[in-house]
C-alpha cells in the first residue's frame, strides 16, 4: 500500500513537562528542532488516516518512505529488535517527548482546545476514522493530535510492568473525553495490530554522534526502568533482556 506523507511542520526548539503515573515523577524535557506531520499518515488516495498497525510495521514503515525519498533510513531492525540511528534524517515515529510537545502547542491543559472542535471523538459518534483536516488544528498547525486514530511513538510503555510494550498517544474516534488528553498514555506489544492505532511521522536528526539518548529518551533509563529486584506483582512481565541504542551502521 502506498502512503501519502503531506506536509510536514518544522517545530522550534522548546521543552515539555512530562509526568509517569505508575512512578510518581516529572520531569521537565528540553527538545531540538524536529519536524513533523500536519496530521497522521493517509494512504494514497484516501483522506482518512491509516488505522489498525502494529508498531513493527510503522517502523517498517518509515525505514520504506524514507528509501523512496532517498533519506537515511532511521531505524536498523534485527529480529524483534529496533535500534534507532539518532543522527539519520529519515522518516521515524517521534518521542513521547515530541509527541506531547507537538500536541500541546505551547498549552498547558488536559487538551489544546474544546474537545468538539479539535477532535473526533465518541462525542461525534463516528463510525470510525475521519478525513484529516477537518477538526480545527492546534496553534503548531497540526491537525487530529487528539482523538481521530491513536499514534504510535518510539518509546517503551512501562518496560518493569509491560515487557516490550510500546506507546500510543492521542485517543481515537471511539474514545470518551476523558481518555482523549494531551498527557494520556497507552500502549501495546508491538506485534499487535489494534484497531484505531496509527502513525504521525516525525523527521529530523537528533542528538549527537552515536547517542543513545535523544529527545526525551535515554537507552539507559530503559535499562533502569525495565530493571526490577523481588518478587514481581501478579500480571507484571518485565522486560529483561532490554537491549536498545543507535544503529552504528
Amino acid at each position: 500500500m502506498d502512503y501519502r506523507i503531506g506536509e510536514m511542520a518544522l517545530l522550534a526548539p522548546g521543552t515539555v513537562d512530562l509526568h509517569d503515573a505508575r512512578r510518581g515523577t516529572r520531569r521537565t524535557v528540553t527538545l531540538e528542532a524536529f519536524s513533523i506531520s500536519r496530521s497522521a499518515l493517509v494512504p494514497d488516495g484516501c483522506d482518512r488516516p491509516a488505522s489498525g498497525m502494529a508498531w513493527f510495521e510503522a517502523v517498517d514503515l518509515c525505514n520504506r518512505l524514507s528509501a523512496a525519498h532517498g533519506l537515511r533510513p532511521a531505524y536498523a531492525v534485527d529480529d524483534r529488535r529496533v535500534h534507532w540511528n539518532v543522527r539519520a534524517d529519515g522518516f521515524r515515529l517521534p518521542t513521547e517527548a515530541e509527541w506531547e510537545y507537538a500536541c500541546r502547542a505551547g498549552t498547558s491543559g488536559p487538551r489544546y482546545g474544546d474537545l468538539r472542535e479539535v477532535a473526533w471523538t465518541s462525542l461525534d459518534d463516528p463510525d470510525g476514522p475521519q478525513p484529516v483536516g477537518r477538526k480545527r488544528p492546534n496553534a503548531f498547525g497540526l491537525h487530529d493530535m487528539l482523538g481521530n486514530v491513536w499514534e504510535w511513538c518510539w518509546d517503551y510503555l512501562d518496560p518493569a510492568r509491560y515487557g516490550d510494550y510500546r506507546v500510543f498517544r492521542g485517543g481515537s474516534w471511539a474514545d470518551p473525553p476523558w481518555s482523549v488528553r494531551a498527557s494520556t498514555r497507552r500502549g501495546s506489544a508491538p506485534d499487535a495490530v489494534v484497531d484505531g492505532v496509527g502513525l504521525r511521522l516525525a523527521r529530523g536528526a537528533v542528538g549527537t554522534g552515536d547517542a543513545s539518548a535523544a529527545q526525551g529518551w535515554s537507552a539507559d533509563q530503559d535499562r533502569a526502568r525495565a530493571g526490577m529486584s523481588g518478587p514481581l506483582p501478579v500480571g507484571w512481565t518485565p522486560l529483561r533482556d532490554l537491549v536498545v541504542g543507535p544503529s552504528h551502521g
